[in-house]
């Protein structure tokens, strides 16, 4: 046996954007029925989708109760109810997946922030170093990042096309 052993961590392992990429368009592939809609048919969807549960139990009873209604709907009372049940299960998966959603996001505006605040005291720093004449080879890169900064910087107001005069008060 060997002296060295390896040691097993429990670390997860850290995807790069484009192989999370991958995972979630093979993820995607998985999902049945997965696809946009468009905005029209999503309109007409949400209202219906958000019946009543207890609305949508008691159509349900009907369409057991009633041959006539259940050939006219097209489905059993079991089909409709698989269904409903597999909406359910299907809106934590929507949770977790918003979940996961957020979660990216937050990480990458900590990144961008990240890098935006070595950004600012890059130009900070270079701002001083600049007064000194051995440094004078950063001039036009302070120049750009002075041309180029969005922070601290008021916007100019958009000058107003005619003063506007108050309407005339009708005489009394």
């Amino acid at each position: 046996m060997d002296t060295k052993q390896e040691l097993v961590t429990n670390e997860p392992v850290l995807l790069e954007p484009e192989a999370m990429i991958e995972q979630l368009r093979a993820l995607s592939r998985q999902i049945p029925q997965f696809g946009a809609l468009p905005g029209t048919a999503k309109r007409t969807m949400h209202q219906t989708s958000k019946a009543a549960p207890a609305f949508v139990q008691a159509a349900l009873a009907v369409v057991g109760v009633s041959d006539v209604v259940k050939n006219a709907v097209g489905r059993s009372m079991d089909e409709l109810r698989q269904e409903s049940e597999l909406a359910d299960r299907w809106t934590a998966v929507e949770a977790e997946a918003r979940a996961l959603l957020e979660g990216i996001a937050s990480a990458n505006l900590a990144r961008r922030h990240r890098v935006g605040m070595a950004a600012l005291k890059t130009y900070n720093i270079s701002r001083q170093l600049i007064r000194g004449d051995e440094n004078s080879h950063l001039l036009p890169h302070v120049a750009e990042m002075k041309r180029l900064n969005r922070f601290g910087r008021r916007r100019r107001s958009k000058p107003d096309a005619a003063p506007q005069q108050p309407a005339p008060q009708p005489l009394s």
